[in-house]
C-alpha cells in the first residue's frame, strides 16, 4: 500500500482505511467497477493497481501476498487468471475513475472506478502504422502520376520518330520519281 495521506484518514484509523481499502479493491475485482465517493476512488486507484501489478508477475509469493490484502482465494484467482491476463501487455494504468455527480442524500461527490478492460494499443505503434501507411500511400501516387508522364514522353518520342520517318519516306519518294 501507498504512503497513507497525512491528516484525516478513510474510517478514522489507518488500520481501518488499509482494510476498507482492501475490501473495495476485492469489490473492484469481483464486479469490474463500484460507485462511491471521488476520495475513496483517489485513494483505491494505486491499491487497486499495485496488486494488478503484483498479480501480472504471476509467481507464488506475489500470489501470497496479494492473498494477505484479499482474503478471497476466488477473488485471487479471478484476478491472477482473467484480469492479469487481460491487462499483460497494459504497461499501467489499470482503473479509470470516472465522476457521476453528487449523491442524493448528503451531496457528496461521486466516481465509478473500473478496470479498464479494452485491449491495449501503444500510440507510438499506432502513429508508426499510420506513417507507414500515408508512405505507401504517397509512393502509390507518385508512380501512377510518373507512368502517364513517362507514357506522354514515350508518345512524344514515338510521334517524333513516325514523323522523322514519314519525311524520309516522302523524301526517298520524291527522290524516285
Amino acid at each position: 500500500m501507498p504512503t497513507p495521506t497525512k491528516g484525516p484518514r478513510l474510517g478514522g484509523s489507518p488500520s481501518h482505511e488499509r482494510l476498507m481499502l482492501n475490501n473495495m479493491a476485492a469489490a473492484l475485482f469481483e464486479h469490474k467497477k463500484i460507485t462511491t465517493t471521488v476520495t475513496k476512488a483517489k485513494r483505491l486507484r494505486p491499491v487497486a493497481e499495485r496488486l494488478i501489478t503484483a498479480a501480472k508477475k504471476g509467481d507464488l509469493a506475489a500470489r501470497r501476498r496479494v492473498l494477505g490484502q484479499i482474503g478471497d482465494k476466488s477473488i485471487v484467482h479471478e484476478l491472477f487468471t482473467s484480469i492479469a491476463e487481460t491487462m499483460a501487455e497494459r504497461p499501467g494504468g489499470y482503473t479509470r475513475i470516472t465522476k457521476i455527480g453528487p449523491r442524493a442524500g448528503d451531496n457528496a461527490p461521486m466516481a465509478v472506478i473500473e478496470l479498464v478492460l479494452e485491449p491495449y494499443s501503444p500510440k507510438q505503434a499506432t502513429v508508426k502504422e499510420a506513417e507507414q501507411a500515408t508512405a505507401t500511400a504517397a509512393a502509390k501516387e507518385e508512380v501512377v502520376e510518373e507512368a502517364p508522364a513517362e507514357t506522354t514522353e514515350e508518345a512524344a518520342d514515338e510521334a517524333a520518330t513516325d514523323e522523322v520517318a514519314e519525311e524520309a519516306a516522302d523524301e526517298s519518294a520524291e527522290e524516285t520519281k
